[in-house]
């Protein structure tokens, strides 16, 4: 019986320190992104980890490549 309440609060102990570093890390990635927005819409864009953006300035990059060896081509 001992052990069982050992083991239950071991698990208990480790899903809180689990949880707190998991909301500690959403509040920090959303203050250093802020930008003057509301708590919970920056916690809640700091927990979706969209790869949108990143994708859009790597197209923006090979649209400039692009266009670079296109214009050094011609001349």
């Amino acid at each position: 019986m001992e052990n069982q309440n050992a083991v239950i609060g071991a698990v208990i102990f480790i899903a809180l320190i689990v949880g707190a570093n998991f909301v500690m890390y959403g509040i920090a990635r959303g203050a250093a992104q802020s930008k003057g927005k509301g708590f919970w819409e920056t916690f809640s864009n700091a927990m979706d980890t969209s790869t949108r953006k990143k994708n859009d300035d790597m197209d923006e990059l090979h649209r400039k490549m692009e266009e670079l060896k296109k214009g050094g081509k011609e001349e």
